[in-house]
């Protein structure tokens, strides 16, 4: 049976301080309920082992936005899966589509992080969607399976079975555009169907496929209610414990 999973990506957001602060008030919020899903929230790297400490780590999953595709060496500013995993953190989002933009990650160097992530015990979140003009030109099913081809086919299924996607509509981020939940369920599903292909139903069906495109409490019921939509990969939404919450008990 699949897992729904909400996970909080704060991206370049919050001090040290206010994230901390931030991850209490998440981690009070949550004592004493009884959730549908497993919660992650993704922190800066000058965060983790700070918010680690701070929270019930059984309670809320931690996990990095990135991590280098190299072991160690010389590369000033980067931070290696090893590194992250020593933090206490036990996720690590990978390919989300503002590194696949700016700082132009390709897929090649997407495969070696993923594994060093899973050589280091690290659960990936890996991102994957297209942009508005592959959205327009009806590429969106071309573009997400080559994502997913291109940097995980190369894993064993077992290997595979323990990474989570995150579906983003990069086009419904940020734009006023919205995508619907038919929109979601739809790409949803074909991800499903591209795993199920190369590894079988069983393992295309235990594979968590979350939602990334602008998820808030006012639609993440009726996303939630799809059958391929497994959770959600949330941004603007999880840098306030309310609204983070309302999302979570959304299921």
């Amino acid at each position: 049976m699949r897992k729904n999973i909400v996970a909080g990506n704060w991206k370049m957001n919050t001090t040290v301080q206010e994230g901390v602060a931030l991850a209490k008030e998440i981690d009070a919020a949550l004592a004493g309920v009884t959730t549908k899903c497993d919660v992650i929230i993704a922190t800066p790297f000058t965060h983790l082992v700070s918010v680690v400490n701070a929270i019930d780590t059984k309670r809320i999953g931690v996990g990095a936005e990135n991590c280098a595709d190299k072991t160690e060496g010389a590369y000033t500013g980067e931070v290696s899966a090893k590194m992250v995993a020593s933090t206490g953190a036990q996720y690590v989002i990978l390919g989300h589509s503002e590194r696949r933009a700016y700082y132009h990650e390709t897929p090649e160097i997407l495969k070696e992080k993923v594994l060093l992530a899973l050589a280091n015990g690290l659960t990936p979140i890996f991102c994957i969607g297209e942009v508005l003009e592959e959205r327009e030109a009806g590429k969106h099913f071309e573009v997400v399976k080559a994502q997913v081809e291109e940097s995980l086919f190369n894993l064993s299924a077992e290997d595979f079975g323990k990474i989570i996607l995150a579906y983003e509509p990069v086009w419904a981020i940020g734009t006023g555009k919205t995508a619907t939940a038919d929109q979601a369920e739809e790409i949803h599903a074909f991800i499903r169907k591209t795993i199920a292909d190369k590894y079988g139903k069983e393992v295309a069906e235990n594979t968590s496929i979350l939602y990334g495109g602008s998820c808030k409490p006012s639609n993440a019921p009726e996303l939630f209610a799809k059958p391929d939509v497994d959770g959600g990969l949330i941004g603007g939404a999880a840098l306030k414990a309310d609204s983070f919450m309302g999302i979570i008990t959304a299921f």
